[in-house]
């Protein structure tokens, strides 16, 4: 691994912990959650060595924070639609089927390599990298860095909540025209903004409803969880159905068609789109047509 930020501490410094050393001085970690996760992962070492965030420091110790370990990988020819791209940053369409990261080959992060064009900056990172989650039946624009700057900025970004994304989904049932969800996930404050756009009678669910959805906070399932929470699950979704048809073999209707985020260098306002994926139309319009003729 490479050294890319190395502080002898002082008597200044002191007495101060590893964690809070960090979170006050390093450059390229700008977020506690990332310097948390930094060191979980064994990237920030002190003296040479591994150790935890509420070590006590000395003066003339050594904090070093190394590149993050990258595994033996290949890249794989997963032809991804590429929204935006420069130096710094990329946004690309994510298809339903595929985990962005994980330990697996056939994941959107193996993907990067073989559709982004290396950057060119100093801090680059060893390969592009999502900054977010969308999951793994999810479809959707998804944003990736290709530096250590644009990698910590976007983080702290979603941190301090200046990234507004937007879905669309398919539910079953018929909610109200627009609402507010603010059930907790896990014990931690989540809150869902949705709009019903349309809603259209089906012989296997009943009725089923095209939503907008606007999520400002970033929970693990967050719009799944609270969709099924108020009596309209998404529909396909196996881990959250309920009691409603499975409508089988057609995967997830969810779908981020929408992302507003500050450029990490420019620091202006850039915001991306997509349509509405075709399997989303397609559902809907053969569903209306067999209600209307066998119904």
């Amino acid at each position: 691994m490479e050294s890319i930020e190395k502080y002898i501490i002082k008597a200044d410094d002191l007495p101060v912990r590893l964690l809070d050393f960090c979170i006050k001085n390093l450059k390229k970690i700008n977020t506690r959650a990332g310097i948390k996760k930094a060191l979980k992962r064994e990237e920030i070492y002190l003296n040479g060595k591994v150790c935890g965030g509420g070590r006590w420091l000395n003066e003339n110790d050594i904090v070093e924070i190394f590149e993050p370990k990258i595994s033996n990988h290949k890249s794989f020819p997963l032809k991804l639609k590429i929204v935006f791209e420069d130096d710094l940053i990329a946004v690309i369409e994510k298809p339903a089927g595929y985990e962005v990261s994980g330990n697996k080959f056939k994941t959107i992060q193996n993907a990067l390599t073989y559709n982004l064009k290396p950057s060119q900056k100093v801090d680059r990172l060893s390969r592009p990298v999502p900054v977010h989650r969308l999951d793994y039946g999810t479809s959707g624009l998804l944003i990736c860095a290709k530096t250590h700057t644009a990698a910590f900025d976007l983080s702290k970004q979603f941190e301090e909540k200046l990234i507004h994304k937007t879905y669309h989904a398919i539910v079953n049932g018929s909610p109200s025209n627009e609402g507010i969800i603010k059930d907790k996930i896990n014990g931690k404050t989540a809150e869902t903004h949705f709009k019903k756009l349309n809603t259209i009678n089906s012989l296997v669910a009943g009725q089923i409803s095209l939503l907008k959805l606007n999520p400002l906070t970033g929970r693990k399932h967050q719009i799944r969880i609270h969709l099924s929470g108020i009596g309209h699950p998404i529909v396909g979704d196996k881990d959250y159905m309920g009691n409603f048809h499975l409508l089988k073999g057609k995967g997830l209707f969810l779908a981020a068609t929408s992302v507003k985020l500050l450029h990490p260098e420019k620091q202006v306002l850039m915001e991306f789109s997509m349509d509405i994926p075709n399997k989303f139309t397609s559902l809907l319009k053969r569903e209306e047509e067999r209600f209307n003729k066998l119904g």
